[in-house]
Order: structure tokens, then C-alpha cells, then sequence
């Protein structure tokens, strides 16, 4: 998977959390929208 600044985001599926439970969603059912995705590693937990 080759990632690159300013090219579009690859296909991709994961689980989400949407509408009070979890769902798979695919980045291309938004295709044509407008999407922010957001991660963050290790639950905002410190080590």
C-alpha cells in the first residue's frame, strides 16, 4: 500500500462505532463526500 500527501486515501474496511453500536464500513461507501477519519493509538492512554 503506497500512501502519498495529496492522493486519494486506498479502499479500505474497519469497525465503527456509529448510531449507539458497531458496524463495518468501507471508505468507499463515502465515496464523493466529504470524510475526516480519526485514530488514535492506544486509547489515550501514557505508557
Amino acid at each position: 500500500m503506497n500512501i502519498q500527501v495529496g492522493k486519494p486515501a486506498p479502499d479500505f474496511e474497519t469497525n465503527a462505532y456509529v448510531d449507539g453500536g458497531f458496524k463495518t464500513i468501507k471508505l468507499s461507501d463515502y465515496k464523493g463526500q466529504w470524510v475526516i477519519l480519526c485514530f488514535y493509538p492506544g486509547d489515550f492512554t501514557f505508557v
